[in-house]
């Protein structure tokens, strides 16, 4: 992680990996395609979000072979208790407060696994999330502000852009309602 408890992209690989094993038992070969393609809908083809490696997984101890006895290929990989405790630090990291396509990916991937936490845990994330998309919409304020006289088409992209934030913030709000 970065020092501000953010995933690094590597990180959001494993948030996924993880993820979607905590969800069911898969196939090395489905996973691998199962990653490959949430993360490249939602950020493009990205070899530097694409480098982790399956087998580093296992070699960590974060997922196994379900059933030792079954050949290696067709062998159903389940997520470990290691496995289970590193989702959990993953899934409750910091978001990033740019809005880069990493932290797009993290949000994401925050609401595909978010049900996976409890509820306390399920509110804090939407309290980080909804925080997040304030802090956003207050720096785009902020500029707006500061440009607010000049020509050109800028003001009209910053308004189009507020108006986003505006409508992420209600949604978040409601949906935080939803979960109480």
């Amino acid at each position: 992680m970065f020092a501000d408890n953010t995933l690094t992209p590597k990180e959001t690989v494993r948030l996924c990996a993880l993820g979607t094993l905590a969800l069911g038992t898969s196939r090395y070969d489905v996973l691998a395609n199962s990653i490959r393609h949430f993360i490249s809908h939602i950020t493009g083809p990205s070899l530097d979000v694409m480098g982790i490696s399956i087998e580093l997984l296992k070699h960590e101890g974060l997922i196994e072979i379900s059933d030792k006895s079954s050949i290696e290929e067709d062998a159903e990989l389940i997520i470990t208790e290691s496995g289970r405790i590193e989702l959990k630090a993953l899934l409750t990291a910091n978001v990033r407060p740019a809005a880069t396509e990493i932290s797009k990916l993290v949000v994401a991937l925050k609401f595909r696994f978010l049900h996976l936490l409890d509820s306390t845990e399920q509110s804090i994330q939407t309290e980080l999330l909804i925080e997040m998309t304030e802090n956003e919409l207050a720096r785009l304020d902020d500029l707006h502000q500061h440009h607010a006289n000049e020509e050109g088409y800028l003001v009209g992209w910053l308004n189009h852009d507020i108006s986003l934030l505006e409508e992420r913030l209600s949604w978040l709000e409601d949906f935080k309602k939803c979960l109480s």
